[in-house]
């Protein structure tokens, strides 16, 4: 039985995303051409790797076998990069992270800097995933290391705190609760929303409203906080955004700023990896440096 290194790729990333249409675009393929890739994999074997259903596929026991084995060769593939890489004169080096919004737009940029100054040929393959998404994607393999909410399940993922990220409602001055501490989330959703045009906290808050069998009024989308507080403070609607970009923004913008008072609104953030002995070198240096700073 022979599989190459694309072909336990794409098995990985069909069993992290139960879905062979975004299993494939994970890795650059097209559906027909993953299809083919799987169909061989499994004709080779002489066994059944997946369980095709109508709402995506699912790993038989032989299937959790290979992927076992395969995240095992990844991890070995992604040390012997790494070390070679501090051999190699001019070689550089690529270290996969994926991070929530918060920790993305408002804590690893700072925290970043000095680091890849310091290491001007090691580049980094930053993603924006939801909490739970990244929990899922170290422990398959598919990148070194997370930055995400210790609210979801992390299994025996190798953990450090990050920060402490509390979620706030901002709006303009005149608005009729500008003034309270907190208020709860509940109480807001008959209001216009201002929201990001795309991201994973945009998906968390509506997920939240969803909870409460309630749907956002979003009357716009924008790509950036500094979007999102101009537009409130002209009386456009509300916003939710990290504490720390509101306070950033308070300053320029005429801004209210009320907690909320739910436990999701309240965030820590941690670093996870699978192990701190399964990183590459770079990769732990970096982990070391990010839990150093936290």
């Amino acid at each position: 039985m022979r599989f190459d290194l694309a072909d336990l790729r794409l098995f990985l990333a069909v069993a992290e995303a139960g879905n062979i249409t975004r299993g494939a675009a994970e890795v650059g393929l097209s559906l027909a051409a993953a299809s083919e890739r799987l169909r061989a994999m499994e004709a080779t074997g002489n066994v059944m790797l997946l369980e095709r259903g109508r709402r995506g596929v699912s790993l038989t026991q032989a299937g959790e076998a290979l992927a076992h084995h395969a995240r095992l060769i990844e991890r070995q593939m992604a040390r012997m990069r790494g070390e070679l890489s501090e051999h190699a004169k001019g070689l550089r080096a690529t270290i996969q992270v994926l991070a929530n919004t918060a920790a993305i737009m408002e804590f690893l940029p700072g925290r970043l800097a000095s680091w890849m100054a310091m290491h001007p040929t090691i580049d980094l393959d930053l993603k924006e995933r939801q909490s739970a998404e990244i929990a899922r994607a170290i422990s398959a393999g598919h990148a070194e290391i997370g930055i995400l909410s210790d609210a979801v399940e992390t299994g025996d993922l190798h953990l450090r705190h990050f920060a402490t990220d509390r979620l706030v409602i901002v709006a303009g001055k005149q608005w009729r609760f500008a003034g309270q501490a907190n208020i709860a989330f509940r109480e807001v959703l008959d209001q216009d929303f201002i929201g990001l045009m795309d991201g994973a906290l945009q998906s968390h808050i509506e997920d939240q409203a969803m909870r409460l069998g309630r749907k956002l009024k979003l009357r716009v989308r924008v790509r950036s906080f500094e979007g999102i507080c101009r537009l409130v403070s002209n009386g456009a609607g509300i916003a939710i955004i990290p504490a720390t970009a509101a306070r950033r923004f308070r300053r320029s913008h005429a801004l209210s700023e009320v907690r909320i008072a739910d436990a999701w609104a309240s965030r820590r953030l941690v670093l996870c990896c699978q192990s701190p002995d399964w990183l590459t070198n770079q990769a732990r240096h970096l982990f070391a440096h990010l839990a150093l700073n936290a």
